[in-house]
């Protein structure tokens, strides 16, 4: 009888320990994009380097900084400049995206990147391309951390 009670305390204790370490990482991983943004193609980095080697114009929305110390080569900056929360139900009424800086032709394709994962300015920034009409995004969700990973050109 002890030893069923001993076997049941570790196993509580063991359910209890990986409780408290997995609640940490999905806090972590809550502040994340989501895997996919309605109106808009996601794209690996092949992907993205297929289009930018069409010549599809790529939509760099980092901060000028980030820019300015690297990007996909050829890609323009139109920062998303963000005050809402990193969330899908985002107020995008607190921030800004000059959606002048982009093609004027809605029907074209765009690609938009950022810094992927914990980075939100692409999701909220294809989101507004979305919402002013934009017919065919790609959201780069990987971002500029995964094609430079792939060792495809930055300047």
């Amino acid at each position: 009888m002890q030893t069923k009670i001993l076997n049941l305390k570790t196993l509580m204790f063991g359910l209890v320990v990986s409780v408290a370490f997995a609640l940490p990482t999905t806090k972590a991983r809550a502040s994340e994009t989501p895997a996919f943004l309605d109106g808009t193609t996601v794209v690996t980095a092949e992907k993205a380097k297929e289009l930018h080697d069409k010549g599809v114009p790529m939509v760099d929305s980092r901060v000028a900084n980030e820019y300015a110390e690297a990007h996909i080569k050829g890609a323009i900056n139109v920062p998303y400049k963000e005050k809402s929360a990193k969330a899908v139900d985002f107020d995008a009424g607190q921030d800004s995206f000059d959606l002048s800086k982009l093609p004027a032709d809605k029907n074209a394709p765009v690609l938009v990147y950022c810094n992927s994962g914990e980075c939100w300015k692409s999701y909220k920034a294809g989101k507004a391309m979305v919402k002013a009409g934009y017919k065919k995004v790609y959201w780069f969700r990987g971002g500029f951390p995964e094609w430079k990973a792939k060792g495809y050109p930055i300047e």
